[in-house]
């Protein structure tokens, strides 16, 4: 095993990746409990849509683990779970099973461009100092999102959007708590700090009567029965529906290249020219695991950024995604258990990963504006818009047309210019409002 995961190479050990893959598991553990959620508002049986996210997580988690060796979890994406049911199901009336045959011909179209080695092409066409706004605006995403979980950032009123929240709240207290915890433990070089805050702001939560021990530790997985293999591939044959699949495509299409980068630079695994070796075998890992997973019944599946609170435990190889894994599979029969864990103690180690993730901004060149403004507003747009497609879109974008006009272009790669394509594409067929 040690071998095959190449421990000596990275400097890691069965400790360290097994903290950093429980630590992962951990703070995305709640897509077991959300992403059936968001789904059942399209009308997917809730019950089977939680064995469908686990399973589809787990081989997504072990195509990572033993073809691509790398420490970053798969499961089915926030964003694109979304779009299905409130835009296409809801929005547009189309069934859920024609959503989940648009998702089918994505993931199809994701295997085929990564066999093709197209898609990692197009990633090692992106400029150093767009992988390295990556990086930093998926660690402050990942903050905003945190601080929002906690209850110390809410929604506030029109010309203030947002505000302090209630730091009077047991939760919030008990967070803020957490935080200055694994802080310090990070400031003493604790192995295993984020997991460390984690468990120990849950068990306090749970002894103050916060957070309810649950009523079963053990229950059987649901059904898959309901939605296995239920999706409409002829119902997507209509011309109505390209927009859907195109956007489904390219939500997922730069949320995993934006994602693999980010981290990838956070775990110090790319090249001394800002690529990461063997791209292709993470995404390719992310692409079977999209196709399959409409098949069980859910939306797209990809690499997940709260991966980052893995690789700052540590995590550097596939043992890493073995574990998280492993633990989602375990929760087919336990997720009373690992869905206890709350957003207050959780979203403690997403708020720690914006000081970890940061780092890059010193890669940017703050002197030459026609590269600082792309980066710039990859990392604003992504939290102020609370999307990284967007924000990857507008960086992509923005990239090629500053750099034409300001007399520039031979930096601009080919690559470049096919993804400010895409990138435009993207913009013209979401849906507005």
């Amino acid at each position: 095993m040690k071998s095959f995961f190449q421990f000596e190479r990275y400097h890691t050990s069965y400790r360290q990746e097994t903290l950093a893959g429980v630590t992962t598991f951990l703070t995305m553990a709640y897509i077991i409990v959300v992403n059936p959620a968001i789904l059942a508002v399209a009308g997917i049986p809730k019950e089977a849509q939680v064995t469908a996210t686990i399973l589809a997580a787990v081989i997504g988690c072990l195509v990572m683990a033993f073809w691509a060796k790398r420490p970053f979890a798969i499961a089915p994406y926030m964003s694109e779970n979304a779009f299905v049911a409130f835009v296409v199901v809801k929005g547009m009336g189309y069934s859920w099973q024609i959503a989940l045959g648009a998702v089918f011909w994505a993931g199809l179209a994701f295997l085929l461009l990564t066999l093709f080695k197209v898609r990692s092409w197009l990633a090692a066409s992106i400029p150093l100092s767009l992988k390295a706004s990556f990086a930093v605006g998926i660690g402050l995403f990942l903050t905003f999102i945190g601080l929002n979980e906690v209850g110390l950032v809410v929604l506030g009123v029109p010309g203030a959007p947002v505000r302090l929240g209630n730091i009077a709240q047991p939760t919030v207290l008990l967070a803020i708590g957490g935080f200055l915890l694994t802080a310090v433990l990070f400031a003493r070089r604790v192995n295993g700090a984020l997991l460390y805050g984690i468990g120990i702001t849950t068990l306090a939560s749970v002894l103050l009567g916060i957070t309810p021990l649950p009523d079963r530790l053990v229950s059987l997985p649901p059904s898959l029965a309901p939605i296995l293999f239920k999706l409409d591939i002829a119902g997507t044959l209509q011309p109505g529906i390209f927009p859907v699949v195109l956007v489904i495509f390219m939500m997922a299409f730069l949320d995993t290249i934006g994602t693999l980068l980010g981290l990838s630079m956070r775990a110090d695994l790319l090249d001394k020219d800002g690529n990461l070796p063997e791209i292709e075998r993470p995404m390719l890992a992310d692409a079977v695991a999209t196709t399959i997973a409409p098949l069980l019944g859910t939306t797209t599946t990809g690499a997940y950024i709260e991966s980052a609170t893995g690789i700052a435990a540590g995590g550097r190889t596939g043992f890493t995604a073995l574990v998280v894994g492993g633990l989602f599979g375990l929760s087919l029969f336990f997720a009373p258990l690992f869905t206890m864990v709350p957003a207050h103690a959780y979203g403690i180690a997403l708020i720690v990963i914006g000081a970890l993730m940061i780092q890059p901004v010193t890669r940017l060149d703050f002197d030459d504006f026609s590269e600082l403004i792309p980066a710039f507003l990859t990392i604003a747009l992504m939290i102020f818009t609370y999307n990284i497609g967007v924000g990857m879109t507008a960086g992509l974008l923005s990239y090629p047309l500053i750099k034409l006009c300001t007399g520039r272009v031979r930096e601009v790669s080919a690559g470049m210019w096919v993804l400010a394509l895409l990138s435009l594409t993207f913009f013209i067929f979401m849906p507005k409002g």
